[in-house]
């Protein structure tokens, strides 16, 4: 009944920025002249690591530091700007300190939720080549924290009454006020292996923009996000 509840405020609470991104897909699958938009699709796997910098003192574990899979389609308007779709994915454990009155990251030992959090972006992209093998990318745009708690696993049953308060407590925070909107802004290099694959590197960083409104006194790290990774790249065919 919980992930159903879950699955359901999530469908429900961000319809808008889902909406959106399908209406990019829909437009976009017209004709344009004699090629269609999927066939001008190019397709990217991504491998990244994530870091959550935190300045809670003894209220949290350390920053978290985590391992993130995602893909994404880069859609070509002209040689040098690109509209793109992104989705990475990362999990992670958290509680909840009443003290600081959010949500803060937390080790195996002291977890109360699990946060599965899929990250989601529509970016615009400009790509300059720089020589005939190397391409360099600036990009940004407006981006989603999907985030999804739910109990952690394998907690003792005389545990259970605390998990189960703190994850609605985490689950409020990061869904009010915003907090799952986080635009994001990168850049990164491709370099061609041959005519139908680039491997490149990626530099990410998630703004917290939340933060103007929501009036919290927060450190003044909290809430920002960095990555680095690979980016492997099928290229459409000529």
């Amino acid at each position: 009944m919980e992930k159903a509840a879950i699955l359901w405020y999530i469908l429900g609470m961000r319809k808008r920025f889902l909406f959106f991104v399908v209406c990019i897909f829909i437009f976009g699958s017209l004709p344009l002249g004699a090629q269609s938009f999927f066939g001008k699709i190019s397709w990217f796997a991504e491998g990244s690591v994530l870091f959550f910098p935190e300045d809670n003192g003894v209220h949290s574990d350390p920053m978290p530091v985590l391992p993130s899979p995602g893909m994404g389609a880069s859609y070509p308007f002209t040689d040098n700007f690109r509209l793109e779709l992104t989705l990475d994915l990362y999990w992670t454990n958290y509680g909840y300190s009443y003290v600081l009155d959010r949500a803060v990251p937390a080790a195996i030992e002291n977890r109360s939720a699990q946060v599965i959090g899929p990250l989601l972006a529509v970016q615009a992209a400009g790509f300059f080549d720089i020589t005939s093998f190397m391409t360099v990318r600036v990009y940004g745009g407006p981006a989603a924290d999907l985030r999804i708690v739910f109990i952690a696993a394998d907690l003792r049953s005389d545990d259970m009454d605390d998990a189960s308060m703190q994850t609605d407590s985490v689950r409020n925070y990061f869904w009010s006020s915003g907090r799952w909107f986080m635009p994001v802004m990168g850049t990164g290099a491709d370099f061609t292996i041959n005519p139908r694959f680039k491997l490149g590197i990626d530099l990410r960083v998630w703004a917290p923009i939340y933060r103007l409104w929501t009036n919290e006194e927060l450190p003044s790290i909290e809430g920002w996000r960095f990555g680095a990774g690979l980016r492997f790249t099928i290229l459409r065919k000529p």
